[in-house]
């Protein structure tokens, strides 16, 4: 017999043939038990048991068959028991110390089962299909195994970025709100010399008012005092020049009651002027000069400038923070959910197509990477799909010419290139032309043409190859036409629907979403399902109960919640080709179906009528519709007449059912509930 590891080597692995085997158990039916296989004992069922190696240092093995399990008060056959003893062997010579120890384990068990089979006769194809079987599923399972290995440290990485994200996001947002205040502090410091000046200031005036109001009464009594000594020098003169010339006329001198009643006047006057300074001290003593008042003003309106632009950037920090938790914390859901389809997948696999014989179809193993690295199955089969119709789309267009009939984006002669333009690649041009020509129409003023804006950008963006990029685009768009926003790109282009149906799209997105976020007061991302339908209630009043709970069962399918918390930001995420998810799709059919609604009861209102004028329009609008504001009746009136603001007065009557379909080609709604008598 074979007992050891050089000489076992030499089987096959797998597969391994019988005659090798047998080779090694020769004497074994030499001795009586070839060609024939006993039956013993038939009413003994086997206990043959897998024991797993307990202790490794005292080297306690046992193996299948090998150990006395049967009763020793039968007999086993002779091959039996040199089977039981050649597997005891060879397993007692393997060293656990040894890698791969298991797989030498199983080499044995085979070399031993092989020898079985053939010595079988009668049962050997059947066991040798079952075991071939075993063979193929044990190898697919180890492929299995190390194709799914990698997902674990991917898992890990992902996890690790974006936890040294949030830390560095952390410190960033630690340093700015230190850097707040240390600004907070030292505009209070500021703030505080100027208030410890302004008080000084005040001090040093009310003791200079003092001082001045001490010096000009000592001025007037030493005034009194001067005018009363004139006064008595002049009478003494007077008195004398009398006494000396007797005879002469008294000279008239002037009279000291006359005097001292002026004296009194005056002193009168002087606490009369120094009632109305206290007054005018005590009413404008807390005044600021009004150069400090500007230039404190000033400062103060720079601060708070400045204060409110840092709050801004911290508020927006504090969102991108919120957004970032929120990811992490999907990240970690979809972590959990593909370590969960792992363990599924490796106890309950099937055969997958072979996807990688599709390389040379795609351009090469590259591209094939490229192409269907992390999609699943279905997603494979769309991206195939997409690149054998590109390889059946033409090479080369044929330019529409320069008519006027064309579309001026379109207006091109000759051969022009096929770029092969992906539908994420278009969905992207849409968004960014759309999104650039709103800001070029709010700063103009006027509502410019979507064709030419489209041409304008292509030359911008491309130069001369903007007529390759117009083509392709068109053809993209013709072959994915049953996508919505596609579809609403190719309709405005061609003139069926006004543009601002898009513009009322996003803006039902984004207050849909605005309204969820005000509601989750704990900014968690997260909404219970009565949260959920609060919330949906405040940003759709006019909707009725059957309306919002098919949206909140929306969410809770696309969440796969139906008790717990909705992490509701996910119902508006857009996969990579910009296709939006159930609920927001439900949420502008809804949009679409009110507005249809809408236009039906204008459309009663106006029954019997060929054509219809603005006044007549305007009275079925507010029989409808009794809190639509003016400003968004004129709008409407003047996408109908198709004239502006200030000519609405002048506009001439147009068909009703031409009004009708305008109005169905733009973004009308309802402003407020419909009166009682109106369906």
């Amino acid at each position: 017999m074979q007992s050891n590891d050089g000489e076992r080597s030499g089987m096959p692995e797998q597969h391994s043939s019988a005659p090798g085997c047998l080779s090694a158990f020769t004497k074994l039916r030499s001795g009586g038990a070839s060609g024939f296989l006993s039956t013993w004992p038939a009413h003994v069922a086997s206990q043959t048991v897998c024991q797993r190696r307990r202790d490794l240092n005292k080297r306690d093995v046992k193996n299948h068959g090998c150990s006395h399990e049967f009763g020793a008060s039968v007999g086993k056959p002779r091959f039996l028991m040199q089977l039981e003893g050649y597997l005891k062997r060879e397993l007692q010579a393997l060293d656990v110390q040894q890698p791969k120890l298991q797989e030498r384990r199983l080499q044995t068990y085979r070399e031993v089962f092989d020898c079985f089979i053939e010595d079988f006769k009668t049962y050997k194809p059947l066991l040798t299909a079952i075991k071939n079987e075993y063979e193929v599923t044990l190898a697919y399972m180890r492929e299995q195994i190390r194709e799914l290995a990698p997902l674990s440290t991917q898992l890990v990485l992902v996890s690790e970025q974006c936890e040294r994200r949030i830390l560095s996001l952390r410190e960033e947002e630690r340093a700015e709100m230190k850097a707040l205040k240390e600004d907070k502090r030292r505009l209070q410091r500021v703030i505080d010399d100027l208030r410890e000046k302004q008080r000084a200031l005040e001090a040093q005036v009310c003791r200079l008012q003092e001082d001045l109001a001490a010096q000009y009464l000592a001025y007037r009594n030493e005034y009194d005092a001067r005018k009363l000594l004139i006064a008595n020098i002049g009478t003494m003169s007077y008195a004398t020049a009398e006494e000396t010339n007797d005879g002469e006329e008294v000279a008239e001198s002037e009279d000291p009651v006359k005097v001292k009643l002026a004296l009194k006047v005056c002193r009168e006057d002087l606490t009369k002027a120094q009632v109305e300074l206290n007054r005018l001290h005590a009413e404008y003593g807390d005044v600021v000069p009004r150069r400090d008042w500007e230039s404190l003003d000033r400062s103060h309106r720079e601060n708070v400038q400045k204060l409110e632009t840092l709050q801004i950037d911290f508020d927006q920090m504090k969102t991108e923070y919120d957004t970032l938790l929120e990811v992490h914390k999907q990240v970690l859901s979809e972590r959990d959910s593909l370590q969960a389809e792992l363990e599924v997948f490796q106890g309950t696999s099937t055969p997958r197509p072979d996807w990688e014989s599709c390389a040379d179809i795609l351009g090469g193993s590259d591209r094939w990477t490229e192409l269907f690295q992390g999609q699943s199955s279905q997603q494979r089969l769309l991206v195939l799909l997409e690149n054998l119709a590109e390889r059946a789309s033409k090479d080369f267009f044929d330019g529409q010419g320069t008519g006027s009939d064309v579309p001026v984006f379109l207006r091109y002669e000759g051969q022009l290139k096929n770029v092969r333009l992906k539908k994420a690649d278009v969905v992207r041009i849409i968004k960014e032309v759309m999104k650039q020509k709103y800001a070029v129409d709010e700063e103009q003023g006027v509502q410019s043409n979507l064709c030419e804006f489209l041409h304008t950008y292509l030359e911008r963006q491309h130069g001369e190859h903007a007529g390759d990029w117009a083509y392709s685009l068109m053809d993209v768009i013709h072959y994915h036409l049953s996508d919505d926003l596609i579809s609403l790109f190719s309709d405005i282009l061609s003139g069926k629907v006004d543009e601002s149906l898009y513009y009322g799209q996003l803006q039902l997105v984004n207050h849909v979403l605005k309204t969820l976020t005000q509601n989750d007061t704990a900014e968690s991302g997260i909404l219970t399902v009565p949260e959920l339908s609060e919330a949906l209630k405040e940003a759709f009043p006019l909707k009725n109960e059957h309306d919002l709970n098919e949206l909140i069962s929306a969410a809770q399918a696309e969440l796969e919640n139906n008790e717990g918390g909705l992490a509701y930001q996910r119902l508006f995420i857009e996969d990579s080709d910009g296709q939006i998810r159930s609920f927001l799709s439900l949420v502008k059919k809804q949009a679409t179906a009110e507005r249809h609604h809408y236009i039906n009861q204008l459309r009663i209102q106006l029954e019997g009528k060929r054509e219809v004028d603005v006044a007549e329009l305007r009275t079925a609008f507010n029989v409808i519709d009794p809190s639509l504001h003016s400003q968004a009746l004129d709008i409407n009136l003047c996408f109908v007449f198709l004239v502006e603001p200030d000519n609405l007065n002048h506009a001439l009557p147009v068909d009703t059912e031409v009004a009708l379909q305008r109005l169905l080609a733009a973004d009308v709604s309802r402003a407020g509930p419909p009166p009682s008598h109106i369906n």
